[in-house]
């Protein structure tokens, strides 16, 4: 299958074979596995002092004594002479089943499972019912994936990669990215999560000569090099079809790979 590289102007100037990794299979349950074992190696462990609860002399006197076998603090004439501690079920005692600092979190996937996963949303990115379902405007696309000439690589200004950008038919995107963005319900806000902000498009590169500094500042544009393509950035929230724009020179290290 053969389609067009664009200029940065927007006008096609050339035609290129798409490598094989375009005619993956879609495989929708590898690619949400693959998506959450990242998420989940994200995580930052957490758990209870071991001890908590059980700085405590309290024994317990066991059965025969008319009173509960519930652990007892030791001594007498003193306010916390014989109050019930240690146990779960008494004021300042342990928790029963507390989470462990030590417990594995990160969820595994096999290799070959993760590159088919990967292989899999790159071929995504290239079926136009997928990248719809995902929300995204490509009303003034002509085709995908979108190919651009390696000159975008050397962009090194916000003005002239929006400019682009809305050369090659995502101006309607662009505006989506900016103007959905919008404050968080509920605590999220005070942890560091305030705003909700749309994942627009992800534009994939060879080479970094000046565009990660254009487009970092752009709502919803992501950029990546080939060599580090991941579920999580093709396949955002598990769902496949993220609306991206690959460099030429990328699209030739996907061919080789």
């Amino acid at each position: 299958m053969k389609v067009g590289v664009y200029s940065l102007k927007g006008r096609k100037i050339a035609e290129v074979e798409l490598p094989p990794v375009f005619k993956t299979p879609v495989r929708l349950d590898l690619i949400k596995r693959a998506v959450l074992s990242a998420i989940s190696k994200r995580r930052q462990p957490y758990g209870r002092d071991p001890m908590a609860g059980k700085r405590t002399t309290a024994i317990s006197l066991g059965p025969g004594h008319g009173i509960s076998r519930a652990p007892r603090i030791k001594g007498s004439g003193y306010s916390a002479a014989q109050r019930g501690a240690f146990s779960p079920s008494t004021v300042g005692g342990r928790l029963a089943h507390p989470p462990r600092s030590n417990k594995v979190i990160g969820e595994k996937i096999n290799v070959k499972e993760r590159r088919l996963a990967i292989k899999s949303a790159i071929a995504c990115t290239a079926i136009k019912e997928l990248v719809e379902a995902r929300g995204h405007k490509i009303t003034g696309i002509k085709e995908l994936p979108i190919i651009v000439d390696e000159a975008i690589e050397k962009v090194n200004s916000t003005k002239e990669a929006i400019e682009a950008l809305q050369a090659l038919g995502l101006e309607e995107e662009l505006e989506r990215c900016k103007e959905n963005i919008h404050m968080r319900s509920g605590r999220g806000k005070t942890r560091g999560r305030r705003y909700k902000k749309p994942r627009g498009p992800l534009i994939v590169i060879a080479k970094d000569e000046g565009i990660v500094a254009a487009v970092k500042n752009i709502p919803g544009v992501d950029i990546i090099n080939v060599k580090n393509l991941n579920c999580e950035l093709l396949a955002p929230g598990c769902h496949p079809g993220r609306l991206t724009v690959y460099s030429k020179s990328a699209l030739e290290t996907l061919k080789n790979r």
